[in-house]
């Protein structure tokens, strides 16, 4: 994608349909004139007296207690420096989000209009009351030190400033681990920085609280070594100044055990890299260009231990890591300030994750054979669903033993639970889903390119890395498309009518035709099949000429799906094809099968869906926990339509006890999983928390989730093939652009799959 291209993206992804990117919603109904009177007047009175008598009732009544502001003047922005702070909205509003998807915290961002000290702490102390706590950002240094010092001193809430240590607590717990890795002591190595800002200060800072000595680390700023004969430096810079004779980096690094970059890009050679000591640890920082290249540092130094914060590389130190669930611990025993006690303990609760076993999504989505403790693995995953469940606890934890929570944890399991219970409303699945397919993109055809809303799915697969695709289609149309969306790239266009193709065309006709000539196939009627595209673009996937296929855009399901089933067929042992549908719901993802295939299926049918649903799960990562649905429960009704669901039950329960299934089921049993221990305590699903449904017929399974996808706004992903001997999926009509995008990254991993299954 063109830079012109991916800003006019980057402005319409602000812009519309909404401008900015956070939202205030109701939590309580207020569909009456009752629940009206009970959420202003005169209802509202009552929670406002209690507050009077007690302002801790504030926590009881209202938002407060899950509600953080996220604060900036605007005078540091990412790299783009003092822009002010109605320009720093956006960034703001940024942090808002990922505070809400990755721990459930409410956000409302606050842009100061003064760069006086002063001024900005009263701003802040004035509006204080409203929030929870306070996440500093993007205020540039040396005023960042004393604004937070400040306000942690005058505010009985939880204040932070991320830029400084929410970076300092993911690289501690890095580097902690990269020492223990090295077989080196942190009192011992010699630490060189480059950069003296905040981040830099506070970086420097917790690696001291950790044990390393201030004799063995050498700062540097853009006027080189901080040295105690500079008469420039600030405070702050003056608590690193060395006495040694040394001027430049080159002279610092020699003999170093460990390099923190948080300063420029290219600043570090290779000839730097060979002065330091064995097993060098490097931390190159810089974004998104760091201090040296990933690929020449691992190079030069085959012993290096590095880390970057870019996301295409191992070991990525990224924030999110941490700021997230250091306010969700915070935040839940109602501490009031975020201590050295409480990061300390978050930076030991990182380090030890990376320690464990990793869960099997976690490598699913990373494409790993399995994630172990070492060189490239010496940080957690931001995918890791661990991190919500283990970081606050820790957080909590220090809070209470050093004194500042006012709300102590008493059931830590129960706890835990909860916290694990917030991660159901966002689309980590998603972000899980394109982030796999990157890690080994396959040939992708798009049957209908010539289609502005599939073209454009290709672009971003293309521009995302996830797909390498193939544009079939008309030729004129689609190179007309892709100038008008500005998608300049050197991929292969088709169009199976052209003059161009007609080796190939025969060379498909020809295929096509030996394996169905004893049905009825002349080498006529096959030329003239491989004029239409899908017929086409299935022969691409079956020669070898693409690794998987996305039609379906603009032509109804069953036109699409015949000659799917004609020349790519089933695959071996399969007798049945069906459909699932992902739901991205508020309970987290939800497998809905047969959505698009199977009318009326049997019993046997049914069961055959329901095992091929549990493969596909698993292949995400997830453990399926199955309810097969129908108008009746456990047998209350002998009707045919209820008995094979409960037959199909009987076969599965017999044959794969080690599936996790049960019913019949109707919906709300197997949703609401106390209703469900209360009255069928012996079920299979008692206790447990479904996220597979398998329906009894396709109108029920089809309705159901296209009612969830536009009353609820549910994101849908699907329908996934399943049975089929190549990876070939068919879009629902009129599917939408991020739908084409998610369905291209499914046929990705589907293709990959299978070639790992190939391999072995």
């Amino acid at each position: 994608m063109s830079k012109q291209n991916k800003r006019i993206e980057a402005l319409v992804y602000h812009a519309k349909p909404t401008p900015g990117k956070i939202k205030v919603v109701p939590t309580k109904k207020y569909a009456s004139q009752r629940d009206l009177s009970l959420a202003y007047s005169p209802g509202v009175a009552e929670p406002c007296l209690e507050i009077e008598k007690d302002v801790e009732n504030v926590y009881k009544y209202t938002a407060k207690g899950n509600l953080v502001a996220v604060i900036s003047n605007g005078t540091a922005v990412l790299g783009l420096g003092n822009i002010g702070p109605e320009a720093s909205k956006p960034v703001m509003e940024g942090k808002g989000l990922l505070f809400k998807i990755f721990a459930d915290i409410d956000v409302f961002d606050i842009e100061i209009g003064t760069e006086d000290v002063d001024a900005f702490i009263e701003t802040v102390k004035n509006i204080a009351p409203t929030f929870g706590g306070i996440n500093l950002e993007d205020i540039k240094a040396p005023e960042a030190f004393e604004i937070e010092r400040r306000l942690k001193e005058e505010l009985d809430i939880p204040v932070m400033h991320d830029d400084q240590h929410g970076t300092a607590i993911i690289s501690a717990a890095a580097l902690l681990n990269a020492i223990e890795i090295a077989k080196k002591n942190i009192e011992e190595v010699k630490i060189v920085v480059s950069g003296a800002g905040a981040a830099a200060i506070s970086c420097t800072r917790l690696y001291q609280a950790f044990g390393a000595k201030r004799d063995n680390i050498v700062m540097l700023d853009s006027r080189g070594v901080i040295r105690n004969d500079r008469d420039d430096l600030t405070s702050q810079k003056a608590e690193f100044a060395t006495d040694r004779k040394i001027e430049t980096l080159d002279e610092a690094m020699e003999n170093a055990d460990v390099f923190i970059g948080l300063s420029q890009p290219d600043i570090v050679t290779p000839k730097m890299l060979k002065s330091m000591d064995a097993n060098p640890i490097v931390f190159a920082l810089a974004n998104p260009n760091p201090e040296i290249k990933y690929q020449l540092a691992v190079d030069t130094r085959d012993d290096i231990i590095m880390a970057t914060g870019r996301s295409d590389h191992p070991n990525q130190v990224n924030n999110v890591l941490g700021f997230p669930f250091i306010f969700r611990g915070a935040l839940d025993v109602r501490a009031t300030k975020i201590n050295e006690a409480m990061k300390m303990a978050a930076v030991k609760a990182l380090s030890n994750l990376a320690k464990e076993p990793v869960p099997e999504q976690v490598n699913i989505a990373y494409a790993e054979t399995r994630l172990t403790f070492g060189k490239d693995y010496i940080i957690p995953k931001p995918f890791d669903p661990r991190l919500i469940a283990e970081i606050p606890p820790a957080v909590a934890k220090a809070a209470m033993e050093s004194g500042v929570a006012k709300e102590p944890i008493e059931d830590w399991d129960r706890y835990r639970n909860s916290l694990l219970e917030r991660l159901g409303s966002d689309n980590k699945l998603v972000r899980m889903l394109l982030s796999r397919a990157k890690t080994n993109p396959k040939r992708v055809v798009f049957a209908e390119a010539d289609q502005l809303d599939v073209l454009k799915a290709a672009q971003i697969a293309y521009d995302e890395g996830v797909a390498h695709p193939i544009l079939l289609g008309r030729r004129e149309a689609i190179i007309s498309l892709m100038e008008e969306i500005e998608f300049d790239a050197e991929i292969p266009i088709i169009d199976p009518k052209s003059d161009q193709e007609t080796e190939r065309k025969n060379r498909y006709a020809k295929a096509y035709w030996k394996k169905h000539k004893r049905q009825g196939v002349t080498i006529y009627s096959a030329e003239k099949k491989m004029r239409e595209r899908n017929y086409y673009a299935a022969m691409m996937v079956n020669e070898g000429d693409a690794d998987a296929l996305i039609t379906g855009y603009s032509r109804n399901y069953p036109s699409v799906v015949k000659p799917m089933l004609e020349l790519i067929g089933m695959a071996n042992g399969i007798s049945r094809v069906a459909t699932t549908n992902i739901m991205m719901t508020q309970r987290g993802p939800m497998f809905f099968s047969d959505t698009s295939i199977n009318i009326d299926p049997n019993a046997k049918d049914l069961a055959k869906i329901a095992r091929m649903t549990y493969r596909v799960a698993k292949m995400f990562g997830i453990e399926p926990v199955t309810a097969m649905i129908s108008y009746s429960n456990f047998g209350s009704s002998d009707n045919p339509r209820a008995e094979k669901v409960r037959d199909a039950v009987a076969y599965l329960h017999k044959a794969y006890p080690e599936m996790i299934v049960d019913g019949e089921l109707q919906t709300d049993f197997a949703l609401n999983s106390k209703m469900l221990q209360d009255i069928f305590p012996f079920s299979k699903l008692a206790g447990k928390k479904v996220n597979t449904l398998v329906f009894p017929s396709l109108d029920s399974a089809n309705i159901t989730y296209k009612l969830l996808k536009e009353l609820n706004k549910a994101e849908s992903i699907g329908p996934i093939m399943m049975g089929m001997a190549k990876p070939v999926h068919i879009l629902q009509l009129g599917a939408s652009v991020d739908e084409i995008v998610n369905m291209t990254a499914i046929s990705v991993i589907d293709a990959q799959q299978r070639e790992k299954r190939q391999q072995k």
